[in-house]
Formats: C-alpha cells, structure tokens, sequence
C-alpha cells in the first residue's frame, strides 16, 4: 500500500540541473580542471557536492584536500544564490502534481543538494508548505546513489506521522537520475523516473517512467502497490 511519497528535487522540481553543471565547470577550471556536460550527466549528476568533487578529483588522480573541497563548495554555492533565483524553471506539472499528492499522502525531499538550495527551490514553486520532511547533502554521510537520504527522510515521515508507520515498501519516489533511481531501489522503494535529465531507455530500472509529472495521475501510482 502506498502511504508516502518522496521527491527529489532538482531534475524533478526545476530544470536545475544545466545550472548545477555550469557552477561545477566555472569552479573547477581555475583547478586546471576541465569537465564536459557528458562526463558530468553520465557520472556525476546526483552526487551531492562534496561526493561530485572527491570523484571528478579521484578521477584525475588529483588529491583533494578537506579544506580545498570545502573551499571549492563554499565557491560554488556562493555563484548558487546568485544565479539561482534568475535561472529556475519550474517543470510543468509539479505545483499541481505536489498539491494532489498532499492531500492525500505525506510527502518528504530527499536531495543531494545543500539545505539552501532545496528550500530556495521550493520557496520558488511556492510548495515548502507541503512537505513534512526535507532532507538535504547537510543530513547524511553518504550522498546517491547511497541509499541514507531516502532512509533518512522516510524517518523524518515516521517521527511527523507514527501512527502511519511507513515501511519502504509503502514509499514511492520521484526521481530523474540514474544515480537516484539506485539509491531509492536500494532504499527498498519504488520509484517513477521523469525523464527530464535521462531518456526513457536510460531510466528504464524504474517502476515507471513519464516525460512530466502531467503525464500520471495519482490512481495510477497507486497501482504500483496493488501486488
């Protein structure tokens, strides 16, 4: 039975991703680093930031110290509130989409982006207020495709509704990367990839995949959890 359902957010909420990618790229080439939109959406779209830059240095092997990457993130998240609120595009469906779904079914974030990020992007689609739970890079150890920010925002669920008690089966997740969907299967949940980011084909491991969030009613979803 479906009892939850956990967004992520950008590629889900807004066509964030192309900016995430630019910040990265603009940050990195004064480290005498280059990276390629295809490098970055076939390995690395997903990772939270800290995550992203270990592996783009791992991958050159380059060290990277806790200090320079702190340095590093702190940089890119500073270009983040500057470009954001001019560069957000809301994806068709989601206001609506989030607005029939709380009314019916608790609803939680589960990001690999930075706490200020997330809320800057839900305050922008003006749908902070439905969610019970947001869980950003700042609330676990490992980013995705790992699976603690799914588990962790399951819980946060738990704490605001006890009397639910929501097992991962009873989760669904919306989802945009490949890295995302791996991490919500390997939280035990099913998940409905939007192919905002990856094609249909690429996505293919979900339980279900649609072009936009306008694409699926919620009796659909439902339909999943009915074996």
């Amino acid at each position: 039975m479906l009892k939850a359902i956990i967004f992520d957010c950008d590629g889900v909420i807004a066509d964030s991703e192309h900016l995430h990618f630019s910040l990265f790229k603009k940050v990195l080439e004064p480290e005498g680093i280059e990276l390629s939109q295809a490098e970055y959406v076939e390995k690395y779209l997903a990772m939270d930031d800290r995550g992203c830059f270990d592996a783009i240095f791992g991958a050159r092997g380059k060290t990277l110290s806790a200090v320079d990457r702190s340095r590093l993130i702190g940089q890119k998240t500073a270009l983040y509130q500057k470009t954001a609120t001019q560069n957000l595009v809301i994806l068709p469906g989601v206001v609506e989409f989030v607005m029939a779904a709380s009314q019916r079914y608790p609803l939680a974030m589960a990001s690999g982006a930075l706490r200020d990020e997330v809320l800057l992007m839900l305050d922008a689609a003006g749908i902070k207020h439905y969610f019970d739970a947001v869980v950003a890079a700042e609330d676990v150890t490992r980013g995705k495709p790992a699976p603690d920010a799914y588990l962790k925002a399951l819980a946060e669920l738990n704490k605001k509704h006890p009397e639910k008690k929501i097992r991962p089966e009873n989760c669904l997740v919306v989802e945009d990367s490949k890295h995302g969907l791996l991490s919500a299967h390997a939280a035990g949940m099913k998940v409905v990839g939007v192919t905002t980011t990856y094609s249909a084909e690429e996505l293919a491991a979900a339980d279900r995949v649609v072009p936009v969030l306008t694409a699926i009613r919620l009796k659909d979803l439902e339909g999943l959890f009915s074996s």
